[in-house]
């Protein structure tokens, strides 16, 4: 009995090495489904704000006495990110693109021209009757950059 519960135990060895050595079918795998895991959870949190861009303020008025820099858009979410993000992620990430964009071009303030929300969804109709689900999937800013003396 020992004798075959040995070779069960050499069988089983045998079997799972490859899976479990470097570069095997399983590593393969495993990687693979990790990086798709991060690249989900990453679309989940909000674009980061660059530490020049916290001083970056947006504003509903035209400023004045400000020199104009260029426009700048910032945008988060897409169709498969989007659904795995929060409208306030999708939002919070907008903006910090928009800022970092306007501190790049060496900005201190945004003119906010258009905030726009896009949204996808699916319909399901069965015997006369239907159900659907829409969600916010990303956002986009766009706006002018100013210099304005005194910031």
């Amino acid at each position: 009995m020992q004798g075959r519960s040995q070779h069960s135990a050499d069988h089983l060895h045998k079997q799972s090495t490859p899976c479990l050595a470097v570069g095997g079918p399983c590593m393969h795998k495993c990687a693979r489904l990790v990086l798709i895991c991060s690249a989900v959870l990453a679309g989940c949190s909000a674009n980061p704000l660059l530490p020049e861009a916290r001083a970056v303020r947006i504003v509903t008025s035209e400023p004045a006495g400000c020199e104009y820099l260029g426009e700048v858009t910032g945008n988060q979410g897409n169709f498969f990110t989007g659904d795995f993000t929060s409208n306030a992620n999708l939002e919070t990430g907008a903006r910090n693109g928009m800022k970092n964009e306007a501190a790049r071009l060496g900005a201190n303030t945004v003119l906010l021209l258009t905030s726009r929300a896009g949204e996808t969804g699916s319909m399901r109709i069965s015997n006369g009757s239907g159900s659907g689900h829409v969600a916010e999937t990303n956002v986009t800013y766009s706006g002018i950059a100013y210099k304005c003396p005194g910031r």
